[in-house]
């Protein structure tokens, strides 16, 4: 597949405006937001609540630099951000089912639903405006 395809300069104001939440949340991840962060952890997963919230925080920071600088290689930082959103997305469904708050916004079922009615937009912004899903198509068109 190819690393390299042409994007917009609305494609890129709105990669950079995503890169930029991505390493502000990361930043968040680490500081004033940690505790609350910690509420979208499910029970199930066999680590400290802390602990993923650090890494996952890091791995923000990450991709977030990455897909802002690394021109060459945007396409591959679209994918691997979009496959975060998807990883991740378990932790706010378990937020909604137990019903834990955070952030001072997400204090009711219905806020919380209508976050993870969100994320998809998110897994959408991070294909289109790092040109992945034009390099994936054009893949295709190519074989």
């Amino acid at each position: 597949m190819t690393n390299q395809v042409e994007t917009s300069l609305i494609q890129n104001g709105f990669r950079i405006l995503l890169a930029v939440f991505m390493i502000l949340a990361g930043f968040s991840h680490l500081s004033f937001n940690r505790i609350d962060f910690q509420a979208q952890v499910p029970d199930w997963v066999p680590m400290s609540k802390d602990l993923v919230v650090i890494l996952s925080g890091i791995v923000e920071i990450a991709l977030g630099l990455g897909l802002a600088f690394w021109k060459k290689e945007r396409v591959k930082f679209g994918w691997a951000l979009a496959l975060f959103f998807i990883l991740i997305f378990p932790g706010n469904i378990a937020q909604y089912l137990d019903g834990k708050d955070a952030f001072g916004v997400l204090n009711s079922d219905g806020a919380r639903l209508g976050r993870l009615f969100f994320q998809p937009f998110l897994i959408v912004w991070a294909l289109w405006s790092s040109g992945a899903y034009r390099a994936w198509r054009n893949n295709k068109t190519e074989n």
